[in-house]
């Protein structure tokens, strides 16, 4: 079976589960299997939007991220689910357990997919029977559906996982990209959204043959370093390793909510932020990280997203310090036209241990004060849960103490896996 792996480089699977969500609810309950059948988030409430849905969901047209009254015009037979994320982290955790069984070399990128580099598996099989072994276990022990894409590298196996779906598994070498990626458009290329592809459109850009061929001056020019990694890519070209290790490094923790009506009011809106910092600051604290740059989402009613950020002088870890900044960073950039949704972000986390802070002769007596209080409210906060002890805001009634459901960004469903 050597021979059927190459003498230089790597065989990477990517593997990726086919409507997560729908089949883990479907495997539970098997008379939900050939319906359709959407998981939405505020199943009741008009702000309820698709997270994911069957394949007999999508023949109708109904989409992820789409809105479930839209949905349910499309499709009046729609079944729907609000999710169960702790079958869907249990399922996870099962999936990555079985593919640990094959190689070591495992790199769970979200809660249903994940690299694994199976160069050294030859006594395993040929690659294509190790996939096909991996998704027919799978299927058959944990009754879910996945694809696999097959390739030298993981963009290309990524790629190749998208070709087939569902239950497929696809094989895309160096060789094949241009015929099979070339004559796509731009927006088909993963890592390329909607704002790349305005960006590649002014400078002719067009297809991910085009992009390949690209001028780097021009890339650099409109995209920055990430043009020029983004023209390797179009060249099949990706010497990223499978890291096990990486689900232990956080890039950002955040948290956002859609409110139940489209508000202008101020001090409404603050609040909101300053119970999604709230949040954010708890999720930094039990992780024993720190944020260097916060952000903050502002989606209108008209749907139109901006997203703006800064870096701090010091990490910060506080609800307190991330509330005054998201705070600021609102004043500054919100047009007072009505806002939908509202996000708070802490990017470039790292480790406490590792954060540090130029403590001058004015700081330092405050901060080493305040130090044993934080202490002694996480230790309450553990022992009797986060609403123990908080500390008091101002509430004016109505609506805005529970503006909406709360969304992690960050990767909590990996919890389990350390």
């Amino acid at each position: 079976m050597q021979e059927m792996y190459p003498k230089k480089g790597r065989v990477i699977l990517h593997v990726d589960m086919n409507s997560f969500y729908a089949s883990v609810e479907m495997a539970y309950d098997s008379s939900l299997k050939g319906k359709p059948l959407a998981i939405a988030g505020n199943v009741e409430e008009r702000r309820g939007i698709i997270v994911t849905c069957s394949y007999e969901a999508r023949r109708f047209g109904v989409k992820t991220t789409m809105p479930l009254w839209e949905a349910k015009k499309l499709c009046p037979q729609l079944i729907v689910k609000s999710p169960d994320f702790d079958k869907y982290r249990t399922a996870s955790v099962a999936m990555f357990d079985l593919l640990r069984q094959y190689t070591s070399l495992v790199e769970p990128v979200s809660i249903d997919e994940g690299y694994m580099d199976i160069t050294e598996c030859h006594e395993m099989g040929s690659p294509i029977e190790i996939a096909k072994s991996i998704q027919q276990r799978i299927f058959q022990t944990l009754d879910l559906p996945c694809s696999i894409g097959i390739a030298p590298n993981k963009f290309l196996a990524k790629t190749a996982s998208d070709m087939k779906k569902p239950m497929g598994i696809t094989i895309l070498r160096k060789r094949d990209v241009p015929d099979k990626l070339w004559p796509l458009g731009v927006t088909e290329m993963h890592g390329i959204g909607e704002k790349t592809a305005e960006k590649l459109e002014s400078i002719g850009v067009r297809t991910i043959g085009d992009l390949s061929q690209a001028n780097e001056m021009q890339l650099r020019h409109a995209l920055g370093i990430n043009g020029l990694k983004l023209k390797n890519r179009a060249n099949g070209e990706d010497n990223r390793g499978v890291d096990p290790d990486s689900i232990y490094e956080h890039k950002s923790v955040g948290n956002s909510t859609t409110l139940p009506y489209d508000s202008t009011n101020e001090k409404e809106l603050l609040t909101v932020i300053h119970t999604l910092s709230e949040k954010v600051a708890f999720r930094l604290k039990r992780k024993n990280l720190a944020g260097q740059k916060i952000g903050i989402t502002i989606r209108f009613k008209n749907r139109k997203t901006i997203t703006r950020s800064k870096t701090l002088l010091n990490p910060i870890t506080s609800h307190k310090n991330i509330s005054e900044e998201a705070k600021a960073l609102f004043k500054i950039h919100w047009n007072g036209d009505a806002v939908r949704l509202l996000g708070v972000t802490a990017f470039e986390v790292i480790e406490k241990q590792e954060a540090f802070k130029q403590l001058d002769i004015f700081s330092y007596q405050q901060d080493a004060k305040k130090e044993p209080l934080f202490s002694a409210i996480e230790k309450l906060q553990a022992k009797y849960g986060k609403k123990a002890l908080q500390k008091g805001t101002d509430y004016t009634g109505g609506t805005s103490a529970n503006m909406g459901a709360e969304t992690s960004f960050s990767k909590d469903f990996l919890d389990r896996q350390r």
